[in-house]
């Protein structure tokens, strides 16, 4: 079991013992080899490009004559031109500065400024091409460039058909590590969402609940919530809710009341050192909730703002010292996600598959 207080770095775990071998800097960066959300998979059709950044990368999306996905470094080899900038036709990718085409496998097809007599072979040229797929609604790209391992964290799927959807994605300038800890951290959710229509009773009350691991993280396991809140009552009965965390930085909670499901899921995805996208998601299966797509929408953007603002507050005292102090219970789920992180790591240095450090666990917070 983690002691209930811990000093820690900016984006790194507690001090290593002398015998463990792994680089103090990855700790710091987010994984490299996993999947991470880059936005929404109807966004890209037909010959649509679009050029997306993950953790330093640009890297330019499309789909290819067979409609599936496609990513690419998107940078021209040439000059460095963005490629996202050019045409596409739906089988190649023109630069718009020379005319160099490229096929959606990256493969160089043409360098249209050759003359005749040039022997030059442009067929070995070709663009850094990612590991990229679909799930949930959303694409997923995976920035690694070495040889992928075997025992990546899984994406998220829905287990229900959705008659809804409403997503909304803010950029919030703090570091992937940070805004991955407002993922599981339940401490903030009464001083940051202090909302009439989130929590309509002000008394701050003692929650238990039980967390479990599960492959790459843990769930908050499946409990009978109360019905106070106007968004539970909107499902009738008593729901039931379930709230997992996955490695690199996704959560995913699920609610059920009888045959109604919805779905709140949130992902971080890093853009660069000190910049984050969180996206979230809200999936149903009641067709009457369509009707209040125009009201939730600015109420769920108020509350992914409540959460980038303070974070960015939070980010500038960090950058002052980066440090800080994770004490009691509700801080535990905050130190799982480095000692996850660090078994990741240590998993793929060694080719391993990856041995979740965590035990079935309960624990009491107030909130």
């Amino acid at each position: 079991m983690l002691a209930h207080s811990s000093a820690l770095e900016t984006g790194a775990a507690p001090p290593a013992t002398p015998d463990e071998a792994l680089d103090p800097d990855a700790m710091r960066q987010p994984l490299g080899d996993a999947w991470y959300c880059v936005g929404r998979a109807e966004a890209i059709s037909g010959a649509k490009l679009r050029a997306v950044e993950l953790n330093g990368e640009q890297i330019v999306v499309g789909r290819d004559p067979s409609g599936a996905l496609f990513a690419l470094r998107d940078r021209c080899p040439h000059r460095g031109m963005a490629l996202s900038k050019g045409r596409f036709d739906g089988a190649s990718l023109t630069c718009p500065f020379h005319g160099w085409r490229f096929g959606t496998d990256g493969r160089c097809r043409d360098v249209p400024t050759l003359s005749a007599s040039d022997a030059a072979d442009f067929s070995k040229i070709a663009v850094q091409r990612f590991p990229v797929s679909e799930s949930a609604g959303f694409v997923w790209l995976n920035g690694h460039l070495g040889r992928q391992g075997a025992d990546v964290p899984a994406m998220p799927e829905l287990g229900f058909t959705p008659r809804g959807s409403l997503v909304v994605e803010l950029v919030v300038e703090a570091s992937f590590d940070l805004t991955t800890l407002s993922l599981v951290d339940p401490g903030h959710v009464a001083f940051v969402h202090d909302s009439w229509w989130f929590r309509p009773s002000k008394e701050l009350r003692e929650k238990v609940k039980t967390f479990q691991p599960v492959p790459h993280g843990f769930v908050m396991t499946s409990h009978a919530t109360t019905t106070s809140s106007p968004v539970y009552r909107l499902l009738g009965g008593v729901p039931a809710v379930e709230i997992e965390f996955r490695l690199p930085g996704v959560r995913l909670e699920r609610i059920e009341a009888g045959p109604k499901r919805v779905a709140n899921y949130t992902f971080a995805t890093p853009l660069t050192r000190n910049r984050t996208m969180l996206t979230n998601a809200l999936y149903w299966n009641i067709p009457g909730l369509n009707l209040l797509k125009p009201v939730a929408r600015p109420l769920m953007r108020q509350f992914l703002t409540q959460d980038q603002q303070v974070l960015q507050h939070a980010q500038a005292g960090l950058d002052r010292k980066p440090t800080m102090v994770l004490f009691g219970q509700g801080d535990l789920p905050s130190q799982w996600y480095f000692r996850l992180k660090r078994e990741m790591l240590q998993a793929q240095g060694e080719g391993r598959p990856f041995r979740n450090p965590l035990t079935r666990q309960e624990l009491r917070w107030r909130s």
